[in-house]
């Protein structure tokens, strides 16, 4: 098996808040570690915006629960759904994501004693 070469930015290249749609899976890929060779992925669905007095903030759920169709009206939905604000620096489409995953593989190859 054999993945398509491809030419990674030096940069993440996150979903703008304009382009996010309602309903639709996105990638939040954050760093535990400050080398940034510990990442976390978590899928996440775009469920809304709301513009509060410190800005617009935007709202996700996590995948499981949306799929089985908890929304954040549903009477169980503190119970069975975790939704969070997010910042769009963090938020990817899959493919961005997988950049950003592959840019990790390639700086953990810089530092093997660090896993």
């Amino acid at each position: 098996m054999r993945f398509e070469e491809r030419e990674l930015k030096p940069y993440a290249e996150p979903v703008f808040p304009g382009q996010l749609q309602e309903g639709k899976v996105y990638f939040s890929v954050i760093f535990v570690d400050e080398d940034g060779l510990v990442p976390s992925v978590e899928p996440r669905v775009f469920v809304g915006s709301k513009t509060e007095p410190e800005g617009e903030k935007l709202y996700f759920q996590d995948f499981h629960s949306y799929q089985r169709g908890i929304r954040f009206e549903s009477p169980d939905a503190d119970d069975e759904a975790t939704f969070v604000t997010g910042v769009g620096r963090y938020i990817f489409e899959y493919e961005r994501a997988l950049d950003v995953l592959m840019a990790c593989a390639l700086r953990r190859r810089k530092f093997p004693t660090k896993e």
